[in-house]
């Protein structure tokens, strides 16, 4: 783009300015132009491969390039009517491709290596990696925890159905057991074969009762050893073997024998003995 608004400006400035002085005049003054641009725009790229940057040297080569579009335009305008949109259309092209050079240079600050750009490439392919782990792990864990979801709720209407298929036997055979007692004909043949316990009465056999049952009280558990009782039997049963019993060991046989103490007293007199 560069070359071809050179060539446009030198082209240019040769056909408006030939009529009004000799042509090879006009030529030098489009190189002069096409020149200054060209050595500000190669000073410009030396100072950005060194890594520097020049102010006024920028500001020159914007100059020459509103000046190459300045020239293109006032040519526009002065040219025949049907050739005027076709200047207009090619008279951006000194300022665009100054802005070209300006964003190359921009994309020159910001490019990197070729093992950076592996590196680049390495770690988002190991993010993707990871990610697409993540997702098949979330995606196998929800469907276990829906497989196990409808196993447990198949199991549980199982157990439900059961239970009241159970609830309506025992309802079924409890209602027959009070029909059976409760009937005349049955009150008749169990008086038949029961003994008379006084004259003209006779005990009623009664069927047993489906109800609740009474707890049974606990048996009461024996006296607390003191702890010097508690110290001789703890000695005797360690010493019952030689060498002498391990702590775990006493203790066993300490229950065993039928003898009841605490663990904390018990490892508390195993102390004091050993």
């Amino acid at each position: 783009m560069t070359a071809v608004s050179m060539v446009l400006t030198l082209a240019v400035v040769v056909m408006w300015l030939g009529e009004a002085m000799p042509k090879s005049v006009a030529l030098v003054v489009g190189l002069g132009l096409d020149g200054g641009w060209l050595a500000t725009l190669a000073y410009e790229r030396r100072l950005a491969a060194q890594g520097d940057h020049s102010t006024p040297v920028t500001v020159v080569g914007w100059v020459f390039g509103a000046a190459a579009t300045g020239v293109l335009v006032a040519h526009a305008l002065m040219a025949e009517k049907d050739s005027i949109g076709a200047w207009l259309a090619v008279s951006w092209l000194p300022v665009a491709a100054k802005a070209l050079w300006l964003v190359h240079g921009l994309w020159e600050r910001t490019a990197l290596t070729p093992d950076a750009l592996d590196a680049i490439q390495g770690i988002q392919q190991e993010a993707r990696d990871e990610a697409a782990v993540a997702r098949a792990r979330l995606r196998s864990d929800a469907a276990t925890e829906e497989t196990r979801l409808t196993a447990v709720t198949q199991a549980g209407a199982r157990v439900a159905r059961v239970q009241a298929k159970t609830a309506e036997a025992l309802a079924e055979a409890w209602s027959t057991l009070e029909k059976a007692r409760a009937g005349e004909d049955t009150s008749r043949a169990l008086t038949s074969v029961t003994s008379r316990v006084t004259p003209d009465v006779t005990a009623r056999w009664e069927l047993p009762v489906w109800g609740p049952s009474e707890a049974v009280p606990a048996l009461e558990s024996g006296p607390a050893l003191t702890d010097e009782a508690l110290d001789v039997l703890v000695d005797e049963i360690r010493r019952s073997e030689v060498p002498a019993l391990s702590y775990r060991e006493m203790a066993a046989r300490f229950r065993t024998a039928g003898h009841s103490a605490s663990e904390v007293r018990l490892r508390a007199a195993w102390k004091r003995v050993a």
